[in-house]
């Protein structure tokens, strides 16, 4: 398909996500990205005091780099059960792994099974973010899309307000077990509601698994994990550590995304490469904004968590404002003006720092940007791979997209740990780079359509 078509279809003024025959879906899927949304936040929340229960502190970064690592084959595999088996049973096993993690994680006896139980998270996620996409996208109408996404990103904003706050309320009411459980009590819930929709989405190809791209998807999982390590570290090791995962990242992403990915195609391999430039911007600059506003600015931690929020606000809202507009003329103006804002954004929040005579709620100002830009951009992107996907092909090309994200996510947090310094807490070299892939993603994002 082609990006030039001049006209949207119209959406008549009673279409809504939630109209009969689609309801249940938008609202299962909507509970479940807030479910997964939640978990990743009170984990993180949760798991000093998990890992001090546990006696398992030498394994705590392994109980994320686990779920990273298995996440990337989750995708994957995803990929291939959305095409050949439909979302429907893709969904069934990204549940059922999510859940099975869950339980395992929630009664660990140790440290161990706990990192088992989010290596099984990781699968889960993984398979149910694709599922996600290729399912809900195919119950709902195209012209809906952009409301569809908009609404994905607003799922991400409650449980970021209230996530840390409520992870830290059960830890100390009920203990850290009940982090895991209370989630783990959810999913029948957002499953009962979203499954039974999915059964009348596309049941794919009904073809042979192909499950090749397995061995690919190991090697990008080992890639991720060995990133995701070099980033728990210092010096030569580090290096090391981040020069090999990235080699192994990019040999397996060069097999696992469409061919022209990595050279920016025009069409859907610079979609799916403008995913991974833009996710890996605000991942890293979200990372390090709170060390730069605490500790170079002096503000509280209050201070700062008000500031990510304000962020995720705006993201929110930005994503809003997308889905209102309509004409693909519009769209192409919008989806380049996203990235250069959110690249403004972060020159803006790095002004302070260079220049320390101006005030330091500039850099709260140019976060604001920065949300409001990746908001006005990153759901058009999922957009627009849909409206590039054949059919038959939407679960292996939501599958790179996301693979995309997490790659590139990867790399750019461990070249992040390797540009900071502990001693001087200097975040300037990590915010640069932050501004430098959103800077290259509003310089690419015109390639995203097939006439120039």
């Amino acid at each position: 398909m082609n990006l030039a078509d001049p006209v949207t279809p119209p959406i008549a003024a009673s279409e809504s996500l939630f109209a009969p025959g689609r309801r249940a879906a938008c609202i299962g899927a909507v509970a479940l990205i807030s479910m997964l949304a939640f978990e990743s936040i009170a984990v993180a929340t949760a798991m000093p005091a998990v890992a001090t229960a546990l006696n398992g502190l030498p394994l705590y970064a392994l109980a994320f780099g686990a779920t990273l690592a298995t996440s990337v084959l989750g995708m994957t595999a995803a990929g291939q059960l959305c095409d050949k088996r439909g979302p429907y049973r893709a969904s069934l096993a990204g549940l059922a792994a999510f859940l099975a993690g869950l339980l395992l994680a929630g009664f660990a006896p140790d440290m161990t099974v706990l990192v088992a139980g989010r290596a099984l998270q990781g699968l889960g996620s993984g398979v149910l973010g694709v599922a996600l996409y290729v399912g809900v996208g195919q119950v709902v109408p195209a012209p809906l899309h952009p409301r569809l996404f908009a609404m994905f990103a607003g799922a991400w904003v409650v449980p970021g307000l209230v996530g840390p706050a409520l992870a830290s309320f059960l830890v100390q009411g009920l203990g850290w077990r009940s982090v895991f459980l209370a989630v783990a009590a959810a999913v029948p819930v957002a499953a009962a509601l979203m499954l039974p929709a999915l059964k009348r989405a596309g049941r794919g190809s009904g073809e042979a698994l192909r499950w090749d791209a397995m061995r690919w998807a190991l090697l990008a999982s080992a890639g991720a994990l060995m990133l995701h390590a070099a980033s728990q570290q210092r010096g030569a090791g580090a290096a090391g550590l981040f020069g090999l995962g990235l080699l192994a990242a990019f040999i397996a992403a060069r097999r696992l995304l469409p061919a022209g990915t990595l050279r920016a195609a025009r069409g859907l391999p610079t979609v799916i490469l403008l995913r991974g430039f833009i996710a890996a911007a605000f991942a890293s600059a979200e990372a390090f904004l709170p060390l730069l506003l605490t500790q170079h600015f002096g503000w509280s931690l209050t201070q700062a968590g008000v500031a990510l929020s304000a962020g995720a606000v705006t993201w929110s809202i930005g994503s809003a404002v997308q889905a209102r507009v309509s004409g693909e003329a519009a769209r192409r103006r919008l989806l380049p003006s996203g990235f250069a804002l959110a690249a403004a954004g972060l020159a803006v929040v790095m002004t302070p720092v260079v220049w320390a005579a101006l005030p330091s709620w500039l850099a709260l100002v140019g976060w604001v940007g920065v949300g409001l830009g990746i908001g006005l951009s990153f759901p058009m992107l999922s957009v627009l791979l849909l409206k590039l996907s054949p059919p038959a092909e939407q679960g292996s090309n939501t599958s790179a997209l996301q693979l995309s994200d997490a790659l590139v996510s990867s790399a750019a947090l461990a070249l992040a740990g390797l540009l900071f310094d502990p001693s001087t807490q200097q975040v300037l070299p990590v915010l640069a780079m932050a501004w430098v892939l959103a800077g290259v993603a509003s310089a690419l994002s015109p390639r995203v359509w097939r006439v120039g």
